[in-house]
């Protein structure tokens, strides 16, 4: 039986009988072996004593020098480092020249040090807080300072929530009259051409008449004064009725926004007695007409409290529509029965206008409201707004309301 070889090409037979022989004694030639037709011819061995040694010793081994620098034994011929701890010079970044640990060192330029400032014999202190003036409760300043005035000495402060421009340049006369708060710009234009307004005594009937800063308008006899658009959003607390004046002396929701601003303002919409909520005030006419118009359908969420608990049957009753005892019809947009309640608190959104429209739905599937809040109006929420309390819009939420 043949085995193949180890170069490709011979036939090498292998047995026990013939094994591979050392060449490094005796013999002086070693056999030929066949590559390929192509006879090779080994290098002669060599004997121990006639083998030749390695290049160097560890003894005749030279020092390896390296970017012809000069090696060192280790004895004291060796330089030190150029300089210790002590003796390096500190580095001056203005001069860029080294000098000692003295005091002749230079000093930051524009600075003084604490010696040369309050001298070799004092020793340099802070100020007390008794060389502090103290601060006057009438006049709002410090005794001794008459240059300090705190109302002008950071600028002056820009009120909250008056994002809208002054009147400050020409205005039309139909725009003029609904920034004033008297009527819409339609309303106004029949007002112009029936010739109940006057601007510096004179009659306008033209719509395309532009204001002035400085005129005089006057309107069926009262002049008409341009006002800044405001927009006031208030918490509605409990027991406060939605009205400018009330014949019976009770608390009204006007007593709330009083001091929010110098405008007059009038409420969107309105809220029960026992209702609370957002409730949203401006004398911005068009933009409260299109908030309380049905065709707009602004959504409003309210969270209602029942007594008893409400089945899912009433629920779908709410989302499929209601006729009420006055025979409207009204349906909710959305009805949701909120989580561990035992089904007595219920979200309900809806769109409808209509005077007390959540209570009369829940009273005519026979249940009566413990307690109702309008949790959002028109998108607007009652997020950092605490109860009784009122916060001017924004002017991303006033754009947001007029693209509605």
């Amino acid at each position: 039986m043949r085995k193949p070889g180890k170069y490709s090409g011979s036939d090498k037979s292998s047995s026990s009988d013939t094994k591979k022989k050392s060449f490094s004694g005796d013999t002086k030639r070693a056999p030929k072996k066949d590559f390929g037709g192509k006879s090779r011819t080994k290098n002669e061995s060599f004997n121990d004593e006639s083998k030749p040694s390695k290049r160097f010793s560890k003894s005749d081994k030279p020092a390896f020098e390296r970017d012809t620098k000069k090696t060192f034994k280790s004895d004291d011929s060796r330089p030190s480092k150029r300089f210790s701890k002590t003796e390096k010079p500190a580095f001056d970044r203005d001069k860029k020249k080294p000098f000692k640990f003295d005091d002749s060192r230079p000093a930051k330029a524009g600075f003084k040090s604490a010696r040369e400032s309050a001298g070799d014999e004092k020793s340099f202190k802070r100020k007390s807080t008794s060389d502090k003036p103290a601060f006057d409760k009438d006049k709002k300043k410090f005794a001794g300072d008459k240059k300090y005035n705190p109302k002008t000495a950071f600028g002056p402060k820009k009120p909250k929530g008056d994002p809208l421009p002054s009147f400050s340049e020409n205005i039309r006369l139909n725009k003029y009259l609904s920034n004033a708060g008297i009527c819409s710009r339609r309303e106004a234009d029949v007002f112009i051409q029936t010739g109940l307004v006057k601007v510096n005594g004179q009659i306008i009937t033209e719509l395309g008449y532009k204001v002035k800063p400085g005129d005089e308008v006057k309107y069926d006899g009262g002049t008409v004064r341009a006002e800044k658009k405001r927009y006031v959003l208030l918490n509605k607390p409990k027991d406060f009725i939605t009205t400018m004046d009330d014949p019976m002396d009770r608390k009204t929701v006007m007593v709330l926004v009083a001091k929010a601003c110098k405008e007059r303002i009038y409420p969107v919409g309105r809220l029960d007695r026992n209702t609370t909520g957002l409730l949203l005030f401006t004398n911005d006419g068009d933009l409260a007409k299109k908030l309380t118009h049905p065709r707009y359908e602004v959504r409003k969420l309210y969270h209602v409290e029942t007594i008893e608990p409400v089945t899912y049957e009433q629920v779908n009753a709410l989302l499929e529509g209601i006729e009420l005892e006055d025979g409207g019809f009204v349906k909710a947009d959305k009805v949701e029965i909120l989580k561990d309640s035992r089904n007595r608190e219920v979200g309900i959104e809806i769109h409808s206008g209509k005077y007390r429209v959540v209570r009369r739905m829940f009273e005519t599937l026979g249940h009566v409201v413990k307690k109702l809040d309008r949790v959002s109006f028109a998108g607007l929420t009652k997020k950092d707004l605490p109860r009784g309390t009122y916060r001017h819009l924004t002017e991303e939420e006033v754009n947001f309301l007029r693209m509605l």
